[in-house]
């Protein structure tokens, strides 16, 4: 006859790495509360928000008037300056994107050694990104006033001026923007430079590899984290390009420099006050985002494979 022993209660000596971790699972929830209640206020109302505006009729001044869908995304797509703005916004995404990652790898390989001048260098380029993009934006407005700019006299004699044409304008802006951002992306790429083991450059110069080969067969090929995050980062900031514009040209000259963000504010506070149409127009622009993230990280994902 076969005696089963009674199951008894787990010891103490169980119980306590249990409670240990319930504790600490606790003690994690209450730390990521508060970044929880912040996200969730500031982005998850907001977004759900807008989605409902994109969805009814809200006129500015006497709010939610009920549902219209999808009158709004048929009257945004419809706008007059919608293809347009849609045009210039990716040609504006293209040429800033393309500058700041050249100039910012260029940069960050031309300072990658420690040294005493490489480190003074490193403080110059970096310096521009410490002055907010509003105030920058003011600084050049004044550099390139043709009445206020120490470069006035130059311009009128030759006839030129560096917001009067639509190519002036996005070039200018351009400008502004690559030598406020390029410290910035110069600093990711440095980091991402160094996290590349020295072995590896080593075991190329034994194997004969030129300059040029190392470049593109070791340095970019490890740096793809890095330029991923860094094509994000630039692709989206261009994107939802507002302040610039805003106070350069106005969207000027002939309405030619008007970004998606720029109609979004024509539309919601200026002529038409309609934020539902500037909400359908919002979603218009998130839904861009995501797709064109998306296929960035999946572009860059593939290529490590």
């Amino acid at each position: 006859m076969t005696v089963t022993a009674p199951s008894r209660p787990p010891s103490a000596a169980m119980r306590g790495p249990a409670r240990r971790r319930g504790r600490r699972g606790l003690l994690g929830w209450l730390y990521a509360t508060p970044t929880a209640v912040f996200v969730g206020a500031l982005f998850v109302v907001p977004l759900l928000l807008v989605v409902k505006m994109s969805l009814s009729r809200w006129p500015l001044l006497t709010g939610d008037q009920g549902m219209n869908a999808p009158d709004n995304f048929t009257k945004a797509v419809d706008h007059r300056f919608f293809t347009d703005s849609v045009v210039f916004t990716v040609k504006y995404t293209v040429l800033a994107t393309v500058l700041l990652l050249a100039l910012g790898l260029g940069l960050a390989l031309l300072v990658q050694e420690s040294s005493r001048w490489n480190s003074l260098l490193r403080a110059s380029f970096l310096i521009p990104s410490a002055l907010g993009l509003a105030s920058a934006s003011l600084l050049f407005y004044v550099l390139y006033s043709p009445y206020a700019s120490p470069l006035a006299p130059v311009m009128e004699s030759l006839g030129f001026t560096f917001l009067g044409s639509p190519t002036a304008a996005l070039l200018s802006t351009t400008f502004l923007i690559v030598w406020r951002y390029a410290g910035f992306y110069m600093v990711l790429m440095l980091v991402g430079l160094q996290g590349i083991p020295a072995d590896v450059y080593e075991a190329a110069r034994s194997d004969g590899a030129s300059r040029w080969q190392t470049f593109t067969k070791v340095t970019l090929p490890l740096l793809r984290p890095t330029l991923a995050l860094t094509t994000v980062l630039c692709v989206t900031g261009s994107l939802l390009a507002f302040e610039q514009f805003y106070i350069l040209t106005k969207g000027g000259p002939d309405n030619s420099t008007i970004t998606v963000v720029q109609l979004i504010y024509m539309v919601a506070f200026q002529g038409q006050n309609d934020l539902g149409v500037a909400a359908a127009l919002s979603v218009i622009v998130l839904l861009a985002l995501i797709v064109m993230n998306a296929l960035q990280l999946r572009a860059f994902r593939s290529e490590e494979r």
